[in-house]
């Protein structure tokens, strides 16, 4: 005997929706994983790029015999022009932040050695004289502060504190 019934081929409205779901969940995962290693790695290129301001504060320290002023660092009148004419030509990437490559990203002179920076991705630079004040007279700055506000964990890190031993 014959069956009238025909054979339908496919997948059941709920076999699709299993699938859809899955779907979805492995999406959402990859996402949120991607999300916190862009985040990291563009931490990790806040810190080299300290590591490079930092490198060149030292160099200046050591051919000059103390650190540049805010003044000088923000590339003042006269002769203070350290961003664009640093021994080391350190590269302006390195003043400009990973998320945002458009931003000059050095601030300078914080209120004083123990504030911490809030807010944007930005580094910080404030210089001391030897009693841990804001230095702003060139040759009296002995020491510094040198700050980057990290995406990951949203808090600031102080990357460098370097105060120079005076004899």
């Amino acid at each position: 005997m014959v069956s009238l019934k025909q054979r339908q081929s496919g997948f059941t409205i709920v076999e699709l929706l299993i699938v859809i779901v899955i779907i979805g969940i492995l999406a959402t995962l990859v996402i949120v994983t991607f999300s916190g290693v862009q985040q990291k790695a563009r931490d990790s290129e806040r810190k080299t790029d300290i590591n490079a301001i930092a490198g060149q504060l030292e160099a200046v320290y050591a051919s000059k015999g103390f650190y540049p002023t805010g003044r000088e660092v923000n590339n003042g009148s006269g002769n203070e022009t350290w961003r664009s004419d640093n021994e080391f030509r350190i590269d302006a990437k390195a003043f400009a932040d990973p998320k945002d490559a458009d931003a000059t990203n050095l601030t300078v002179g914080a209120s004083s050695a123990s504030s911490s920076p809030t807010g944007t991705f930005t580094y910080y630079y404030t210089p001391l004289t030897d009693t841990d004040t804001v230095c702003t007279t060139s040759g009296d700055c002995v020491g510094y502060v040198l700050y980057a506000n990290m995406e990951a964990t949203k808090d600031p890190t102080q990357v460098y504190s370097r105060q120079s031993s005076t004899d």
